[in-house]
């Protein structure tokens, strides 16, 4: 009751699913909410007593056995002892097999502790775990995932490591060594800020390339099957295929604003979702420029359908400034980047303390870059011919606006902050209004 409220009807069977749980994962788990014992009970006449922590339940030459008690206030009185079934025959391993793949490229295990002994503890257990599955013969492509997922939902003790590895093998290596407190390849531990969360940082355009996805295409369903649904969305707003260009060599569509965008926004919110199977969940969003359209969805506060609407409509109604503008990125703060601007070129972003973007004319942003270089500076073009974030943009407000008129957001419990404002989104506030504000 302690653990999962009270069930009524349900506590009998609940009370067995949490033994069973914890003969299979040889763990007790502990007696939530109690702060100390009762004084009604002589606590010292036997050996019971609370589980104020978690302790390993280990197989001691015997089976693991458990009392279940079940007293209802109307008189049942029923009680059920379990035993742990005989372990399974270990599964052959011919000699010289191939590690059990993961199905992925690379997974993280996390595991925690309340110290350094806790962590090392639950390391070592969780390597028994996986060694008797493996020998047991229930670890095949797909359960590593599984594990990774699980472990993810935990409580984040103090004390962490995170382990990645290609194979089993690579994993229970990693684990192996948490578990004896000494440095390895694949893993990383630290301990956690008290307060601090998972925040899933979304870019603008400027670091595609041709191929880009096709190996997560082919190695993450995930991001297969999520990739499937923003091609769905986007399929009544443009004339290409996003798989197509996702697996195809061609870079002429590298060119294409309206192709670029929104095949970024699908890869992001696809990446996303693998993040999400392996067990990171964010508790923040925010994203930079187009960027912020797909942090919209990934935090739930746009649907699938209405970013692909976003996207698509912002995108082709670039097409109409192409060949107008340039952009270039500086490394100078916003103070100082004022001071040498030309003509009608503004500060279009400041993406970080000395790190500014600006926008305007192709050739004043020309005359730009030659100055701030004579006096050392670094000034990059980005490879675009449209100036976002300028003057130029007001051309195409109206477009924008007529195209999602009636749009609206919802409320989520992820939390999102806001590069055009620098507040928290509320939760109607994503309209059409806020979104040409976002490309001005």
């Amino acid at each position: 009751k302690s653990n999962i409220g009270h069930t009524q009807a349900a506590a009998g069977v609940a009370g067995v699913i949490k033994m069973v749980m914890a003969m299979r994962h040889g763990l007790l788990p502990e007696t939530l909410h109690v702060d100390e014992p009762s004084p009604h009970v002589d606590w010292s006449a036997g050996e019971v007593r609370l589980l104020t922590e978690s302790v390993p339940w280990r197989a001691e030459g015997r089976p693991r056995r458990a009392g279940v008690s079940s007293f209802g206030v109307s008189g049942t009185n029923a009680h059920v002892i379990l035993e742990e079934p005989p372990a399974a025959e270990p599964k052959p391993v011919a000699e010289g097999e191939a590690p059990v793949p993961l199905g992925v490229d690379l997974l993280p295990w996390v595991v925690s502790g309340r110290d350094a002994a806790g962590l090392l503890a639950q390391a070592a257990q969780l390597a028994g775990f996986v060694r008797a599955q493996r020998a047991a013969g229930a670890v095949d492509g797909l359960w590593p995932a599984g594990v990774a997922a699980g472990l993810a939902g935990r409580a984040g003790l103090e004390q962490r490591a995170v382990v990645t590895g290609q194979d089993i093998e690579a994993l229970l290596s990693g684990l192996d060594a948490v578990g004896a407190g000494e440095p390895a390849e694949g893993v990383t531990t630290g301990t956690a800020t008290p307060g601090s969360g998972v925040v899933f940082v979304f870019p603008g355009q400027g670091g595609q390339w041709a191929g880009m996805g096709r190996e997560l295409l082919d190695s993450w369903p995930v991001f297969a099957d999520r990739m499937a649904v923003c091609e769905r969305a986007l399929d009544p707003f443009v004339d290409w295929s996003l798989r197509e260009v996702l697996t195809g060599s061609d870079e002429k569509w590298l060119g294409r604003v309206d192709v670029v965008q929104p095949v970024l926004w699908a890869v992001m919110v696809s990446l996303a979702e693998v993040w999400r199977a392996a067990g990171v969940e964010p508790d923040a969003v925010v994203g930079h420029s187009q960027g912020e359209i797909a942090a919209a969805v990934v935090a739930g506060r746009l649907s699938v359908e209405d970013g692909a609407r976003v996207v698509a409509l912002r995108s082709r109604a670039l097409l109409r400034l192409s060949g107008q503008g340039a952009m270039a990125s500086v490394a100078l703060d916003a103070v100082e980047v004022e001071g040498v601007l030309p003509g009608s070129v503004t500060v279009a972003a400041v993406n970080a303390p000395g790190q500014v973007v600006v926008s305007g004319p192709p050739d004043e942003i020309a005359e730009l870059c030659v100055r701030l270089d004579e006096r050392g500076v670094r000034a990059r073009r980005i490879e675009v011919d449209y100036a976002s974030h300028h003057a130029q943009v007001e051309a195409i407000e109206e477009e924008l606006r007529a195209g999602l008129e009636g749009l609206s957001s919802r409320g989520s419990e992820v939390t999102m902050w806001s590069t055009v404002t620098g507040e928290l989104v509320g939760d109607e506030e994503l309209d059409a209004s806020y979104w040409y504000r976002n490309l001005r």
